[in-house]
């Protein structure tokens, strides 16, 4: 389990306008937020708060990418339909969600099964966890995510 204090696992990962990687952004903070799958009900209110919050988290120096399992055409027509301003990267194969633990047993209607354990990492701009946010509730989140980037 990563923690705050430890170096954030480097990823580079494809995205709509080109690969995103993790060390390109050193000297800034970035919230990495994981969510299970585009254009479901949370993931989109998630994407959507994270969204409206921008020009906030670019007045604080802050950058967001949310990182799901989908590729990058699902990312792409998520984004249209939403009018999402959030960077969304493709973690198909999950090895970035392996390194950030957050590729977890999970259940729903008795079935078990492996998925995206929806979390936020809030990583600083010598590329160290600073703060960890695991089995998010949405309402509210990107509100306090917010808070803890301008507190940095």
């Amino acid at each position: 389990m990563l923690e705050p204090g430890t170096v954030a696992p480097d990823f580079a990962l494809p995205a709509e306008g080109g690969p995103l990687r993790l060390s390109d952004l050193r000297g800034k903070p970035v919230v990495v937020y994981f969510y299970p799958k585009d254009d479901t009900s949370g993931c989109t209110r998630e994407a959507l708060d994270f969204s409206a919050l921008t020009p906030q988290f670019a007045a604080a120096g802050a950058t967001v990418i949310g990182i799901s399992p989908d590729s990058v055409a699902s990312h792409t027509k998520f984004k249209a339909k939403h009018d999402l301003a959030v960077a969304l990267a493709s973690d198909e194969t999950t090895e970035t969600c392996l390194a950030y633990g957050v590729w977890a047993r999970k259940s729903m209607y008795g079935r078990s099964y492996m998925g995206v354990e929806r979390s936020t990492f809030l990583i600083d701009a010598e590329g160290r966890i600073a703060t960890v946010w695991r089995k998010v509730k949405v309402p509210g989140h990107a509100e306090a995510v917010l808070k803890a980037v301008e507190a940095l």
